[in-house]
């Protein structure tokens, strides 16, 4: 039988639908602002009982909306209908947030959850005979163990704000929740780096990575993430040999590391968290310990409700940094641990949690307390999708997901991490690109990823000068203007077209980016600041709107190696104008006519 308990709203008629079993149902509002509340629903029972099938559930008119955002949406913007299930979240995928928006960007509906750790679905899908939608948090999507109580907060928005305004506001309401502070980012986390993995994958050598670093140094990477391989002389790809975690490739990794160091790099170092490789001795110790078994790139993966596997996990961590000078981790493979059916039927005999999602949040806030009680600036790096508010306590730079070679994807990837982040650092996925390609093709990789911190993954060796003159242009550019790149006001246009205008403005000067050939910038609020216009497309021509006067300026355009091409004094009017700016150039007027 399916109960029903509906809590009246000033605009919407929040239910609890399914089924309550044992538990008792209170449902409460708090109005916030106009346009703004907070809906918490709470479960609680006499006893320890099985979590409920119920979801809570709402309609919203389908008025001015024009698209959705998701963390989990990729590159599909578009409105879901009524046979839409959703997307799942958790601590270690994804976050449970919705924003439905116009196609001016304007915030229509924003929903998000207080829950970011246990298994929920979020969705917000079209039903065609009445033109609504039906939103609708599920609650305990993944199996889970036997609880007693539960709470949940919903946070409603539906100002007429931008919905990047709004994202941000569910970005800053997490990270005051209890439980969700964000932890300490290093400066080191906010500066570029230099990865091994496309540029090397699993042929790594200490000297040759050094050459890399003495290489990228001067274009301003700061530290170098040593990724897989240098564990194991194996280079057939795949897991089977993680888990012993022996320097075998890099025998005196403490020589490695201070070599790094000495030329002013910091050193970080991958791990893939939960794999036991097959062929590992900590296979055979940990039988009858693992969540899975199957062939996974030849790899177990280990239960993190035992708390010797936590143990050996922290443990190898511990030694590391403090044996190697280690300055950061790249953590990799978070994602693979999950509550699943098979996982809820086997619990007891030793483990000390049933809830896998509990015991993965357990594991990573012991992993960051004890390693920073080692070294307080440790840097830890995650992988999207386990990029949401409960990773900010214990992970301090979020990257995108691996997307080689694919620049519209990173774009994507980045912007999405950063209207969730705040204040932690979102760092593209590694760039790389054909020594072939000719300069300004290359010069694409690093421009999608701007407003993001940049990680280099070419062999800077094998690259033609040209390139080399790109990356010190650009680079530098990046270097100097981070301040507005990474802390401005965030302002990515059209998410539903993967952000063809990105803008970002300080006090001093608004950088902006056009990454689409039909793309016309508006320029407003401008004031007193310099302004940079980055042309990321092939094509010579930028389309300004210039919404007020900007008056007599230094005009100078760029092209992607650095040359100067223009210079002159220009008055700038109100109206529509048109620049020759080559591609991958850059446009920037400024008041400093010296």
């Amino acid at each position: 039988m399916t109960h029903t308990h509906i809590l009246p709203a000033a605009s919407h008629e929040f239910r609890l639908e399914g089924d309550p079993g044992a538990f008792q149902v209170n449902m409460s509002r708090e109005q916030i602002a106009c346009g703004l509340q907070a809906v918490t629903v709470t479960l609680t029972a006499a006893l320890p009982a099985p979590p409920p099938n119920v979801k809570i559930v709402w309609s919203h008119p389908d008025v001015d909306i024009q698209a959705s955002w998701t963390p989990a949406a990729g590159r599909d913007r578009g409105i879901t209908y009524r046979l839409g299930k959703g997307f799942p979240s958790k601590a270690t995928n994804h976050a449970p947030v919705v924003c439905l928006y116009s196609q001016s960007g304007a915030n229509r509906l924003t929903f998000a959850a207080s829950d970011a750790l246990h298994g929920l679905r979020c969705a917000a899908a079209l039903i065609e005979e009445t033109a609504e939608f039906e939103c609708s948090v599920t609650l305990f999507a993944d199996p889970s163990p036997l609880i007693e109580r539960y709470e949940l907060t919903l946070w409603v928005d539906t100002r007429d704000i931008s919905y990047f305004d709004a994202l941000r506001g569910v970005s800053d309401w997490w990270a005051r929740l209890p439980g969700y502070e964000p932890c300490h980012v290093p400066e080191t986390a906010r500066r570029p780096m230099y990865s091994t993995w496309y540029s090397f994958h699993q042929a790594i050598s200490p000297e040759a990575v050094l050459e890399q670093c003495r290489l990228a140094k001067p274009l301003g990477c700061d530290a170098v993430i040593v990724d897989d391989g240098w564990q194991t002389l194996d280079g057939a790809r795949g897991y089977a040999y993680c888990g012993d975690w022996r320097p075998e490739r890099t025998p005196d990794m403490r020589a490695f590391v201070d070599a790094v160091h000495a030329e002013g790099m910091a050193f970080l170092l991958w791990y893939s968290v939960p794999f036991i490789g097959r062929h590992s001795d900590a296979y055979q110790k940990f039988q009858g310990k693992f969540l899975a078994d199957s062939d996974h790139f030849g790899a177990a993966i280990l239960d993190p409700r035992f708390p010797e596997a936590r143990e050996y996990l922290i443990g190898i961590y511990e030694r590391a940094l403090r044996e190697w000078g280690l300055d950061g981790f790249k953590l990799d493979f978070v994602d693979s641990m999950g509550d699943t059916e098979e996982a809820a039927g086997r619990i007891g005999g030793g483990r000390d949690y049933d809830s896998v999602s509990e015991a993965a949040d357990r594991l990573l806030a012991d992993v960051m307390a004890r390693l920073r009680a080692i070294n307080p600036d440790v840097m830890i790096e995650f992988r999207q999708s386990y990029i949401g508010p409960l990773m900010r306590k214990y992970g301090n730079l979020f990257r995108a997901g691996d997307c080689p070679n694919d620049a519209v994807t990173n774009r994507l990837r980045v912007l999405d991490i950063r209207l969730l982040s705040g204040d932690t650092p979102a760092h593209a996925d590694m760039l790389m690109w054909s020594p072939e390609e000719p300069a300004e093709a290359a010069a694409l990789q690093l421009l999608n990823v701007l407003f993001s911190v940049p990680q280099i993954s070419v062999l800077l060796d094998r690259i033609p000068e040209d390139h080399r003159a790109m990356l010190r242009f650009w680079m530098g550019f990046w270097t100097v203007h981070r301040d507005a790149l990474l802390h401005g006001r965030l302002e990515p246009l059209q998410p539903d077209l993967c952000y063809p205008i990105v803008r970002s403005f300080t006090d001093r000067e608004l950088v902006a980016a056009i990454y689409s050939e039909n793309a016309l910038l508006p320029l407003d609020g401008v004031g007193e600041r310099d302004v940079f216009v980055v042309n990321g497309t092939r094509n010579g021509r930028l389309a300004l709107e210039l919404l007020e006067d900007l008056g007599e300026r230094r005009l100078q355009v760029f092209d992607c190696r650095g040359e100067l091409l223009r210079d002159e004094r220009i008055t700038l009017c109100a109206g529509l104008h048109a620049f020759a700016v080559p591609p991958a150039g850059l446009w920037q007027c400024v008041r400093n006519f010296e």
